[in-house]
């Protein structure tokens, strides 16, 4: 009888890249519900406090429910941090591997043995990946590691210097996934716009999004994680000339006013933060979304203030706020001026309330519009209903649209649609296919 897995990825879309090659290492397995599985094994993520919370809770549920005789494997972030911490405080765990081995996960599992390498592993078009949750799109990481020096970020401590793939690479990938039918591609990294300059092409991403155009079969793209400091007018503009990267632009700028930018090691300013989303917001149909960190220490009054101008000012698509929380090793764990937890909740509220009124004017817009949507019909909500989203999004972080109808005819199948959006319902769009692209 074929042995049985239960595999949990937590943490970001990275992490489920790294699960993936492991899945495709454990095919033979047969996926199973955790009671029954005779390895369990947890990537887990250690980006922020919240993360490893969720990640040792995890752990410990696994710990509780796994039949005897079963392996629990910990393999991701947290390992790579906290090996030692966790091979004393939870002996539980059988397995015990970080950031370097994930195509070597089989041999672990064989061996009983884990295995800690001082390198990253950067999935290259070699290694075989059982695509999740999905039909039609997949993800694809072009680089690991960053050179950026946030004062709030404890990645390039475990993560390395940027490390990037070749183009070659990459774009055999690519084809290997659009021939197999994953034809919507979303490009992930740690710092997406950075991408060769560790290989002296500081043109690598433009490079990379001209070659896209030629792929055979393959349809969207889009580009996730871009830094400000390496994001420029001839990458906005060439992302904008592509016949398959959509017109999407994902910068996290975690804040606006300078002195704050200064003090997170940013490396640019308001002003070059302001003309690079200026430059995306005037490309038709862009869709523009950003992440923002509150309450960073030494962040004031007047710094908050400046911040929520200027998201009352510049409307993005979508927005991610997130607590600032301290991370070992980082220079603002170390400072003595922190804000207070009541006072980073009452700022967030704040700001959200901002985000919300945008969000609900956008959706409210796209009422009666014809828009190209992707369909996943693996992805039921409902018995009449199918999840979808605006082709220009990525899956997951930026809503969805519900098919709540076909005007075609026939059951719908999983592909490039135009829909008609009917209604809004909560924090997502109701709309009726039209017609297949």
């Amino acid at each position: 009888m074929r042995k049985k897995l239960h595999f949990i990825s937590l943490g970001c879309v990275k992490n489920l890249v790294d699960s993936e090659v492991m899945l495709g290492r454990l095919k033979d397995y047969e996926m199973s519900a955790l009671e029954d599985a005779d390895v369990i094994l947890v990537n887990t993520c250690g980006f922020i406090e919240a993360a490893k919370t969720e990640s040792l809770q995890t752990l410990f549920d696994a710990i509780k429910r796994r039949k005897k005789g079963a392996l629990l494997v910990a393999s991701g972030c947290l390992s790579e941090r906290y090996k030692e911490q966790l091979q004393r405080e939870i002996p539980e765990i059988d397995i015990i591997t970080g950031v370097g081995d994930y195509d070597k996960i089989d041999a672990m599992i064989a061996q009983k043995k884990g295995f800690l390498s001082h390198h990253v592993f950067l999935a290259d078009d070699t290694n075989e990946r059982v695509i999740s949750n999905a039909s039609i799109h997949a993800y694809v990481k072009i680089s690991e590691g960053c050179n950026q020096r946030c004062s709030f970020c404890a990645i390039p401590s475990f993560k390395g210097k940027l490390q990037s793939r070749t183009l070659d690479s990459v774009l055999a990938e690519v084809r290997n996934l659009a021939t197999r039918g994953y034809v919507d591609i979303s490009f992930v990294a740690q710092d997406s716009s950075s991408y060769l300059y560790d290989k002296h092409e500081r043109d690598g991403l433009c490079q990379l999004i001209r070659a896209l155009d030629s792929v055979p079969n393959l349809r969207s793209a889009r580009i996730l994680y871009l830094y400000p400091s390496s994001t420029n007018a001839e990458l906005i503009e060439t992302i904008s000339r592509s016949n398959v990267v959509q017109n999407y632009f994902d910068m996290p700028i975690q804040h606006i006013a300078d002195s704050m930018l200064k003090t997170m090691r940013r490396g640019s300013d308001a002003a070059s933060h302001k003309d690079l989303l200026n430059l995306m917001r005037a490309v038709p149909g862009s869709f523009v979304r950003t992440s923002l960190i509150v309450g960073h220490p030494h962040e004031s009054e007047a710094e908050f203030e400046t911040l929520l101008a200027f998201l009352e000012d510049f409307a993005f698509d979508r927005v991610n706020i997130f607590a600032y929380s301290d991370e070992e090793g980082t220079k603002a764990a170390k400072s003595k001026h922190k804000v207070a937890p009541e006072l980073i909740h009452s700022r967030i509220e704040r700001l959200n309330a901002v985000v919300a009124k945008h969000h609900k004017a956008q959706l409210q817009h796209l009422v009666g519009r014809e828009i190209p949507i992707i369909l996943d019909t693996a992805q039921r909500e409902y018995e009449a209903l199918y999840r979808a989203r605006d082709m220009r999004c990525a899956p997951e972080i930026d809503g969805e649209i519900l098919i709540n109808e076909s005007l075609l005819g026939t059951t719908p199948t999983s592909g490039f649609y135009l829909a008609r959006i009917c209604e809004v319902v909560g924090d997502d769009l109701l709309a009726t296919l039209v017609a297949p692209l």
